[in-house]
Formats: C-alpha cells, sequence, structure tokens
C-alpha cells in the first residue's frame, strides 16, 4: 500500500487511514484509488468484520487536490480493458464500492475537516463519529460544481432534502453540534478523547456476528437505496461536467485561484 494511505489491522477491524497531513490529506489520483483499493481488498477478508476510514493529524479530508502534478502520471488500477469499458472514476467509487459493493459495517471518522470529495467519502460510510473542533463544508459551488460523489444521494438521504439543498447552496461550515442536529454525523467526541473513542466504538462493533452486521447493512442498504445507484452516479459526472464546462464554471475556479469574488454571467 502507498505511503499516501496507512492501512492497519487490529482484530477484526481494518484501520485505513489518510496520510496527506502536508495538503490535509487532499485526494490526488494515488489517495483516492488507494482509498477504493483497501476498502475492495477488506470486503474481501473474512477477518475483517468492520473498516474504520480517518485522517491523519486536524484533517480527514479537504477534497480534491487541484494540483496537476499530484494528479498526472498515477497509473489506475484497473486493467487496460476494464478502464476502456468503465467510465466511473475514483469519485463515483466512493458510494459504490462503501455502500453498493461493500456489505461490511464502515465507520468515518471525522477527525477534521471534510470539504467536497472528502466529504463525500465520509457520507458514503454507515456511521461517523465527529471531533469536537472538526467543520464539513460543501466546497462545490465555491468552484463552481455541482455535488459528486454520491453526496446529492447520501447528504439528502441523512438530513432530508431541504437540509440538503441548503447546506450545499449556501456552502456553509457546519460545526460538529450542528453536524449532530442535522444527522450528518451519530456522535460528537471532545478532540482529545478521539482517537480513544474511534478505536473503542469500531471494536465494540466486532462483538457482534460478523454474519449480523453483513446482513444488517444489506437489508437497511436495500430499504433506503435509490433503484440505480450506479446511473445516479453517472448522472452527476453528467451534470458536474456541464457546471464544470459553463463560463460561470471557469469564473468561479480562476476567482478560487485568485482569492476573490466571483462575477458571473449565467453561461
Amino acid at each position: 500500500m502507498s505511503d499516501v494511505l496507512q492501512v492497519s489491522q487490529d482484530g477484526h477491524v481494518r484501520s485505513i487511514r489518510l496520510n496527506r497531513p502536508e495538503k490535509k490529506n487532499a485526494l490526488s489520483q494515488e489517495l483516492a484509488w488507494s482509498i477504493v483499493t483497501a476498502v475492495e481488498d477488506a470486503a474481501k477478508d473474512d477477518e475483517t468484520w468492520i473498516i474504520g476510514i480517518r485522517g491523519t493529524e486536524d484533517a480527514f479530508c479537504s477534497g480534491l487536490d487541484l494540483s496537476p502534478e499530484e494528479n498526472a502520471d498515477f497509473r489506475i488500477p484497473l486493467t487496460p480493458q476494464d478502464t476502456y469499458l468503465d467510465d466511473l472514476g475514483w469519485v463515483s467509487r466512493f458510494p459504490l464500492v462503501l455502500r453498493e459493493w461493500c456489505d461490511k459495517p464502515i465507520v468515518a471518522g471525522l477527525n477534521g475537516v471534510a470539504v467536497g470529495a472528502g466529504l463525500s467519502l465520509a457520507m458514503a460510510a454507515d456511521i461517523r463519529l465527529m471531533a469536537q473542533s472538526a467543520r464539513l463544508i460543501a466546497g462545490y459551488p465555491r468552484i463552481g460544481g455541482s455535488p459528486d460523489g454520491g453526496l446529492s444521494w447520501t447528504l439528502s438521504q441523512a438530513v432530508g432534502y431541504e437540509q440538503a439543498m441548503r447546506f450545499l447552496l449556501e456552502n456553509r461550515t457546519v460545526g460538529a453540534e450542528e453536524a449532530l442536529r442535522l444527522g450528518m454525523v451519530g456522535e460528537v467526541v471532545p478532540d482529545d478523547q478521539f482517537d480513544q473513542r474511534f478505536a473503542e466504538y469500531c471494536q465494540s462493533l466486532t462483538t457482534l456476528s460478523p454474519i449480523t452486521g453483513r446482513l444488517t447493512k444489506r437489508v437497511v442498504r436495500h430499504a433506503t437505496a435509490l433503484p440505480d445507484v450506479e446511473g445516479h452516479m453517472r448522472y452527476e459526472l453528467l451534470n458536474i461536467g456541464r457546471a464544470f464546462g459553463s463560463a460561470d464554471g471557469k469564473e468561479a475556479r480562476r476567482a478560487f485561484l485568485e482569492r476573490r469574488e466571483p462575477q458571473f454571467e449565467g453561461h
């Protein structure tokens, strides 16, 4: 496994830890595909009953790393044939791999900020614990994009339609207590207790039979899933592509990089 991701095993808990603290654990191609691969590997291991995902130092994941040098030369871990046949990138795989293709409970530990695709990763987990000082930010409106990574589905499922719309369109920062009230997370933990509580919580789920855990996730997922999750991921990609390709989308990203307010014209 790459140095940008730390994977370890403690009993029946597989720990997956994003490890780019100098970039606030921003998602390069290498890190993102490593997360996908790590979850897939854990899903195939009968000795792994629970999967925990968290970040290092003061961030869970600050979203996509926009630096071109971080994304140019990484080899996508798909065969040439699969690469040709499958047009879904890593961001659309987060909800598919974490929710649809893995029936083992996944716990996200939001030790720090989660933004954009990093928030999509967190919301694709089944259960979320959040450190008191952590923050959640949509991020997409600031760079002229609509949500991807399944966030349009997982967020609205967690908080309801209007609250999802308000959070995404207002692009505001949500702290831990508000995130708990809205239903974006299930538990808030004091910062100095977070590491211990996250580890203990993941271990507590292993007191149940792994058969119980997997079947519970299957039935809850079946009761709450979209009729066609993969189709919805493609619809998200279509929409964010339109948003990024518009003149307003390009202006939003220029303004973001230049640290100024964007001037939108509606085309």
